[in-house]
Formats: C-alpha cells, sequence, structure tokens
C-alpha cells in the first residue's frame, strides 16, 4: 500500500450503519460504547490534564510516523472518521481510542492521557534515587534531581509523584537550613494530595514534615498542632495505618519536650513503641528508637535511652542514611552529657557535626555546635565554648533554630557568671543580657521546659546583684511555666490508636 506523505482532507461525509466511521464491512466491538452521531458536536474535552486535545494528539502521533488516515482507520473505520476525530468534531469510544493506539503504536494509556508509557512508574523510581542521596549526603545533587522530577509530573498532571518532588524539595531545604523554601515545598505538596483527594495515611509524612519544619522555626505549639490534628483524625476515624502513626507520634515528641510536656512526650514514645512491630518501614523504626530516646532519658532511664539509640544506630548504618545516623550520634552525645560521661559525649557530638558539616547541614550542624559548646564548658574549656557559640549565633534567629539560638546565649549567661567575675559589673550586666535573649526566644518559641530552667537562673542572678523583687518576680514566672507543664500550652491529648 502507498503511504501518502499528507493527511487526508474532508468531512465525515455519509457514515454506514452502526459506530460512526466503521468500515461497512466491520462490525462494532460488543465492547464499544454507544457512539455520538457523526455532525459536528462539542469540542471534545480533553482526557488528561495536559493542554493537548486527543484529536490533536492523535494527529501529532500520525504524522510524526508518517500514516496516512486511511492506515491508522483501516481495517474498522474511515479515513473520513480519522479526519473527524482529529478535527475534534467527535467523542471517540473506548473501542475507538484502542483501535487508534495499537495502529499508532503506543498504548490506551499513552493516547489518552498523554503521558508515556510507564511513565509514572519511572518518576518513582528516580524519586527512589534522589531519596537515596538525600540520606547519603549528595543533597544538592537530589535538590537538582527533585526539580526535574517535579516539572515533568506537573508537565504530564501526575499529581502523587509532584507532590512526592515537592516533599523532597523540602527536605532539602531543611537539610540546607532553608525554612521558608522548606515551608513553601511543604504545603505544596500538601496542596496537591488534598486536591487528589490522597487519604491522611497518605499524607501523613508530608503533615510530619510540616510539623518538623515549623518546630526548627520555633514554633512549637503550631507543630504540636499540626501533628495532634492528624493523629486525632487517624485514630477516630478507623484509618489505622502503623506507619502513620508511628511516623506522626515520633516527630511530636520533640516538641512535648521543649515544651515541657513531658507526660505527654512518654505517652507518645509508649504508643509508638507499641506500634513499631507493626510498621513495615525500618526507618520509621529506627526514627522512633531516636527520638524515644529522649523521653526515656527525661525518666532517668539512661541505659534504656542508650540501647534504643544503638539499635537505631545499627539500623541506619544498615540502611547507608548517613543524615539520620549524625543524628544518632548527637542523640548520644546528649544522653552521654545528661549521665555525666563528657567524654563519650564530646566524641559523639564531633561525630555528629563532622557529618553534618560534610552535607553543609547548616541549621543541623549548628544546634550540634550549642550541645557541643555545652559539654566542653563542662569539661574546663570555656574559652573555646564561648567562641562556637558566638560563632554559631550569626546562623540563628528567631525564625531559624529559636530554641538553641536560646540555649547558645543561656551557655554563654553561665560562661560570663562561672567567669570568676560575676560580682563586677561588666560580667553580671553581660550573663543578664544572654539570659534575657534567651527567655525571649523561649517565650516565643512555647518551651516551657527550658523557659522554667531559664528563670531559676535569671532569678539567682538577680538575687546575687541584690535585686530581690527582681529576682522573685522572675522566680514566680519560672514558677508558672512549670505548675503544670503542657496543660497549660496544649489542648487535649489526641485519641491514641486501638493497639
Amino acid at each position: 500500500m502507498t503511504h501518502d506523505s499528507t493527511p487526508e482532507a474532508g468531512g465525515p461525509g455519509p457514515v454506514p450503519d452502526g459506530e460512526p466511521g466503521l468500515a461497512p464491512d466491520a462490525k462494532p466491538s460488543p465492547s464499544a460504547e454507544p457512539a455520538e452521531p457523526a455532525e459536528p458536536a462539542e469540542p471534545a474535552e480533553p482526557a488528561e490534564p495536559a493542554d493537548e486535545p486527543i484529536g490533536r494528539r492523535v494527529l501529532r502521533l500520525r504524522t510524526e510516523r508518517g500514516l496516512t488516515q486511511r492506515q491508522v482507520a483501516e481495517p474498522a473505520y474511515t479515513p473520513a472518521y480519522i479526519s473527524t476525530l482529529e478535527a475534534g468534531r467527535v467523542r471517540p469510544s473506548e473501542a475507538a481510542l484502542r483501535h487508534v493506539a495499537e495502529r499508532l503504536g503506543v498504548t490506551y494509556q499513552e493516547l489518552t492521557t498523554g503521558q508515556p508509557a510507564h511513565l509514572a512508574t519511572r518518576l518513582r523510581l528516580r524519586l527512589t534515587e534522589a531519596q537515596r542521596g538525600l540520606t547519603t549526603g549528595a543533597a544538592g545533587e537530589a535538590a537538582v534531581l527533585y526539580e526535574e522530577l517535579r516539572a515533568e509530573a506537573e508537565r504530564h498532571g501526575l499529581a502523587a509523584e509532584q507532590a512526592a518532588a515537592e516533599l523532597g524539595l523540602g527536605e532539602c531545604a531543611l537539610e540546607a537550613g532553608e525554612l521558608p523554601d522548606a515551608h513553601r515545598h511543604f504545603e505544596a505538596a500538601e496542596a496537591l494530595l488534598v486536591a487528589a483527594g490522597a487519604p491522611l495515611p497518605q499524607r501523613a509524612p508530608v503533615v510530619r514534615a510540616r510539623a518538623v519544619a515549623h518546630y526548627l522555626s520555633g514554633e512549637l505549639r503550631y507543630a504540636c498542632y499540626l501533628l495532634e490534628s492528624a493523629l486525632d483524625e487517624l485514630n477516630t476515624s478507623g484509618l489505622h495505618d502503623p506507619d502513620a502513626l508511628l511516623l506522626l507520634y515520633t516527630a511530636a515528641i520533640a516538641p512535648y519536650m521543649d515544651m515541657g510536656a513531658h507526660a505527654r512526650a512518654a505517652q507518645a514514645a509508649e504508643l509508638a513503641l507499641s506500634l513499631a512491630p507493626q510498621a513495615g518501614d525500618p526507618v520509621l523504626v529506627a526514627k522512633m528508637h531516636r527520638s524515644v530516646a529522649r523521653t526515656l532519658l527525661a525518666e532517668g532511664r539512661a541505659a534504656e535511652a542508650d540501647a534504643s539509640l544503638s539499635k537505631a544506630a545499627e539500623l541506619y548504618q544498615r540502611l547507608q542514611i548517613r543524615t539520620e545516623l549524625a543524628h544518632c550520634h548527637w542523640m548520644r552525645g546528649y544522653v552521654h552529657a545528661q549521665n555525666g560521661r563528657l567524654a563519650d559525649a564530646e566524641q559523639e557530638l564531633r561525630t555528629a557535626r563532622d557529618m553534618l558539616s560534610a552535607k553543609r547541614a547548616v541549621l543541623y550542624t549548628t544546634q550540634v555546635e550549642v550541645e557541643l559548646a555545652d559539654v566542653l564548658r563542662r569539661r574546663g574549656s570555656s574559652d573555646e565554648a564561648a567562641a562556637l557559640l558566638r560563632a554559631l549565633l550569626g546562623d540563628l534567629n528567631p525564625e531559624r533554630g529559636a530554641v538553641h539560638a536560646a540555649g547558645a546565649h543561656r551557655l554563654l549567661g553561665i560562661i560570663a557568671e562561672e567567669s570568676g567575675a560575676a560580682e563586677e559589673t561588666a560580667a553580671a550586666e553581660a550573663a543578664e543580657e544572654h539570659y534575657v535573649t534567651a527567655l525571649s526566644l523561649l517565650e516565643r518559641a512555647g518551651a516551657a521546659g527550658d523557659l522554667a530552667d531559664l528563670c531559676r537562673l535569671l532569678g539567682d542572678l538577680y538575687r546575687r546583684t541584690g535585686r530581690i523583687d527582681a529576682a522573685l518576680d522572675t522566680y514566680r514566672t519560672g514558677l508558672g511555666h512549670r505548675a503544670a507543664p503542657g496543660t497549660t500550652t496544649l489542648g487535649p491529648a489526641p485519641a491514641e490508636p486501638p493497639v
């Protein structure tokens, strides 16, 4: 058969009985939908999110392949029918589209949606590659890949894959300490999933990511609100998904602890431990062990905390997840410091700092350095600690690591007092300035537990310098923050899962 080089023109013309456009000797497929009349009709609605109508896509694919309308139409349809379809003057049945797809050498899905075959699968595979890059220390390369994937998913209308790419971009921004960018990407991911009707278990990673970003921005109460709202919905609506629940309970522990809501943090830890055997993701189990260690330590169970961190470290090492392994070293350093093992604490914290610094995770690095400075001070290296704290304060502010910025000012105040010249006006004024700055940061963040301790330090300073009334007011403020930790700053605890 001769291949014409140009499309065959002409309107629909007379159409034989049966499906419009069927060849005279062709029988309609039993599964074919009733066809529209062949006279001019409303333009066909595109079946895909892209802008290209189905008729124009048929024309493009046919032309790219050098096929005539007759070659695409035969043996079941007429060239006039293909012409009508390409002009957008008929809504083709599924049977017609499957025939055209076969003749064009594409899948039915590619013809009707404009998406290349297996595109979503290929995108998901590349998303896992980007995730691996992020977790193994190549955040910059991962961000480039995530951006490419986001653009491709958006172009083809793949909401779930676009949301996953936005989530990955947000995680990269968190690594770099770019909290406004992280907020923007996480909110975009959630908006995409909500618009697509994704159930809450599928949205849980984005909820958790948004909460972490708000927590790092010093918005502890809002972080708890996001997590508790999602937990309530999961537990009261029967959406019992162990992975989603474990992810959210684990994320809630840190803001609970910083707000002084130790009882609620302990409850979240116990629930997370009970959910761990049901969870299918080892990364979630490792995160749980890392977070639970904080509550175990707060309850005086240092040996159990250390054992929990060892389990987490083993899982992270096996999975080669560098960021999370660094966080595990960070937490082990914290546990050792609280348990008086300062040499071990310094070693763990230096390891964590080096791992995070190598990844250019600026915000997390400065947070580890605050913990390291405290250990150095306690080991007698106050000058080194003070220099470290002054250097890192440039990377922290009320919107970026507020709790740790407060911790840095608190330590600088203590170092000023411990210099041996606290009775001198200059040293006392320096300590007071640091304490007041820290107090302002913690009040804004709602970190009740740290506020109470800071009020004690500031009250003691006022008392030693003869300002008794100011000392009493400060002590009362601190007692107010410790009176009922958690109950005055948070609403009712979220419903428990049926475990």
